[in-house]
């Protein structure tokens, strides 16, 4: 059985990233908010966040403890299904 992944228009993933920067709402609210997978939505935001920075710069130590969080996470949330 093939699983079933959802798309999004790059509208709607500027506008999920900008909720998350202009509001200072974590990314598990805004994701919860919006309908969608949280560590998506983190993906987008480290994204943007490298698109600012020209893409040279490496994972700030916040980004890297979401990523880790939003991993740890994911493996739980799914252990447990």
């Amino acid at each position: 059985m093939s699983r079933q992944y959802r798309k999004f228009d790059a509208d709607f993933k500027h506008g999920a990233v900008q909720l998350v920067f202009e509001t200072g709402k974590p990314i598990a609210q805004v994701a919860r908010d919006l309908g969608i997978n949280e560590g998506t939505l983190g993906n987008w935001c480290a994204g943007e966040r490298r698109r600012r920075e020209n893409g040279n710069a490496a994972l700030s130590e916040d980004e890297r403890a979401e990523l880790v969080r939003l991993y740890r996470g994911g493996h739980r949330a799914a252990d447990a299904a």
